[in-house]
């Protein structure tokens, strides 16, 4: 049959009534349906226009709709757009290899190779969708490429037609996807950021209360992964289709005033624990304060109401503060460093309901001078970067090509380059994570699935078919239940494999041309590519849960140490940013490991508010403190550079004593201001370091 005749006169067909939205809906859920049923649509769009234009595969049209489709409008368009930078990209890097290295296959294997390594290498140094751009750059070179090793004249031709078919594809499912009934990015991060903000000030409640312990600081760690979501979805909004989209500034203000919380939440509970255990400690007065300001955080006031309150509390805190001097003791210390972190805890949640508002208004202008401050102070995200596992991630993927490509052309296998290009493309997608080889295995049968499905439909059904609407029809019940499949996390990999295993060996072509023979060697490539790179990225590109946790861990201590030694102003957002991401990286590594994550991820806490501690001695010691400070960072430094994460050890008495004598130092000095902040920065660090030690008399011995 000549499909491309059929498909001129015909328009993309409607589904057959047996699957209709509503009976598809039924059976899968309502949000998997509809992800489905737009998926499928978009890729019989993207076969029909491919049809109509006379691209000669349209197949890789039909496959870049799936692969470029996502739950959410904004995701799509915007990875829509890294997509087609890729693509253009990796097409413009095979154009300029292939024929600098004409009659050395063995050359240009190798230099396909490193670019797909370096690009892989780049993605997982960039963690943002951003990173995509980089990915597909990579093996849309290996995918033009390699086929094109045995006859590079014609590589810029085939590159031409690759990225038409592959953006076709992409504008096809963008189309799809962020016309017809699309989730936008705008509601979900909205809907998102009021849970997160609900969540925040009920485990400030509790922290204020003194009632939360352990479980309240494992709830309460999920702040970093919500940050981490809160991040992903706002690289999306510039892509959005709602019709009221956040401002990306905006979000970013929000997100450094929400990293804020963790710390001064947990440093508010821990001063009151303290002050409970002291004679007279918790007085009247302060229990007073910290209940009004839980009722605040529990009312829901008009902004300048809100205000008002807020900043009378703030007042309160002061006020309530002691007068530190050479005679004071360690409970007035304790009562200063709580009514500090209060302020700054208050303060913190004002400007987190201030900047809700912002983001919840269409108007452009701050709405207050303070938002307007935050907003010039907003920036982007502080990641954290593990250049060693992007390196080996890279290294391996580089030895798994060269070695399917020795054996592609030692052998003379027909289509070996299928084989190498599909064990490159598995080693670039999954080699970001820490066992790839699971995630391989399930692309692998989900891979031989499909082929099976594809064997059934190329000589049992399409034979059979005499139209362009009549193979749509038939193509339906397969396709809508794999769409479906795919929206589910659990069953994405095995889903992803079946999806390109149809697709790409069922034979979507121009005319139905039944070859059994192309058809074995081309699934048999695809197989044997897939079940090689799961093999190698287990020899190369596999870390393992435990050993990511670890240099996780070991990253948070180097940082920590080396800005104990910097001069000049800290950066304390960008640290506590920084820190936040490692902790939203080690809670799903250590679950994994099927153990408690409690102690390490509390000792990450204890790491983030050190780091906050060093920050103002820091700014401290530039204002002209005590010239002890210096030797506290010092100390603070060669504790943290030396630690072992397989046997960690605690900080040294001579650390200890640094601390105090820097608190005796600076309960002296003639400054109130500095001599305010020196006590509370001090009294944090030995509350972090030294929890058990004991009460420590401000007077000079």
């Amino acid at each position: 049959m000549n499909l491309a005749a059929s498909a001129a006169d015909s328009p993309p067909p409607a589904l057959p009534r047996v699957f209709t939205l509503r009976t598809f809906a039924d059976r899968l859920g309502f949000e998997p349906a509809l992800f489905s049923a737009k998926c499928f649509a978009a890729a019989v769009l993207a076969y029909w226009l491919a049809l109509r234009i006379g691209l000669t595969r349209p197949y890789w049209a039909v496959t870049t709709s799936y692969i470029v489709a996502q739950p959410l409008a904004g995701a799509v368009l915007s990875k829509a757009v890294f997509r087609v930078a890729g693509t253009v990209l990796g097409a413009t890097a095979a154009v300029v290899l292939v024929p600098g290295f004409v009659n050395e296959p063995a050359a240009l294997s190798l230099a396909l190779a490193l670019w797909l390594g370096l690009c892989l290498y780049v993605s997982m140094l960039d963690r943002t969708p951003r990173a995509y751009v980089f990915l597909l750059a990579g093996y849309t070179a290996s995918i033009i490429g390699f086929p094109s090793v045995e006859n590079p004249g014609a590589i810029f031709n085939v590159a031409i037609v690759r990225v038409q078919e592959i953006v076709l594809g992409i504008l096809c499912g963008s189309l799809i996807h962020g016309t017809i009934l699309p989730r936008t990015v705008s509601n979900q991060l909205l809907s998102r950021i009021d849970k997160m903000i609900d969540d925040a000030e009920r485990w400030s409640r509790q922290s204020l209360a003194g009632t939360g312990g352990e479980p309240l600081a494992r709830e309460r760690r999920r702040l970093a992964v919500d940050l981490g979501e809160l991040h992903i979805l706002s690289t999306h909004l510039p892509f959005d289709t709602a019709r009221f989209v956040p401002r990306v500034r905006s979000v970013r203000a929000l997100q450094d005033a929400v990293s804020m919380l963790l710390p001064l939440a947990s440093a508010v509970e821990d001063r009151r624990l303290q002050l409970e255990r002291l004679p007279g400690g918790l007085d009247a007065d302060l229990q007073i304060l910290l209940a009004r300001t839980s009722d605040w955080l529990a009312s829901s006031l008009e902004m300048a109401e809100c205000h008002a309150t807020g900043e009378a509390l703030i007042a309160q805190s002061r006020a309530l503060e002691p007068a530190i001097g050479p005679a004071s003791g360690w409970g007035e210390a304790l009562r200063l460093s709580l009514l500090a972190r209060l302020a700054e805890l208050i303060v913190a949640h004002l400007d987190i309901r201030d900047l809700r508002e912002q983001i919840k208004t269409p108007i452009a202008r701050a709405l207050s001078d303070r938002v307007r401050l935050l907003l010039q102070q907003g920036r982007s995200r502080v990641l954290h970067r593990d250049r060693g596992i992007a390196l080996r991630s890279a290294l391996g993927t580089i030895a798994t090509v060269v070695l399917g490509c020795g054996f592609w052309i030692g052998s003379g296998w027909p289509d070996g380059a299928g084989a190498v290009l599909i064990a490159g493309v598995c080693c670039a997608l999954f080699g970001s994570s820490d066992d790839p080889a699971p995630a391989v295995f399930q692309f692998l049968w989900g891979s031989v699935i499909g082929i099976a499905i594809a064997a059934v439909y190329a000589y049992a059904i399409m034979p059979q078919l005499t139209a362009f609407p009549v193979l749509i029809a038939a193509l339906a019940p397969t396709m809508l239940v794999l769409g479906a499949l795919l929206a589910r996390p659990g069953t994405q990999f095995v889903t992803l494999g079946a999806v390109l295993g149809v697709l790409n060996s069922v034979g979507l072509a121009d005319r139905y041309t039944p070859g059994f023979q192309s058809f074995v060697n081309g699934s048999l490539a695809q197989i044997a590519g897939t079940l090689f790179a799961a093999v190698t990225v287990g020899l190369f590109q596999t870390v393992g849960a435990e050993r990511a946790a670890e240099r996780l861990i070991r990253a948070g201590w180097r940082d920590l140490a080396r800005r104990s030694n910097l001069p000049g102003p800290p950066d304390a957002i960008g640290w506590t940013s920084r820190m936040l991401d490692r902790i939203g990286l080690l809670a799903p590594r250590l679950a994994l490991r099927g153990e408690d994550p409690g102690k390490p991820l509390l000792d990450s806490l204890v790491d983030l508010r050190t780091g906050l501690a060093v920050a103002e001695l820091r700014t401290l010691r530039l204002a002209g403190g005590t010239p002890l400070v210096t030797p506290v960072l010092k100390a603070v430094g060669r504790f943290y550079g030396s630690l072992d994460v397989r046997a960690p050890e605690a900080p040294p008495a001579a650390l200890l004593l640094c601390i105090d004598r820097a608190m005796h130092d600076t309960a002296c000095d003639a400054d109130p201001e500095r001599r305010r902040a020196g006590i509370v920065a001090l009294v944090s660090l030995r509350r972090n370091l030294f929890p058990d030690a004991p009460a420590l008399e401000m007077a000079q011995p």
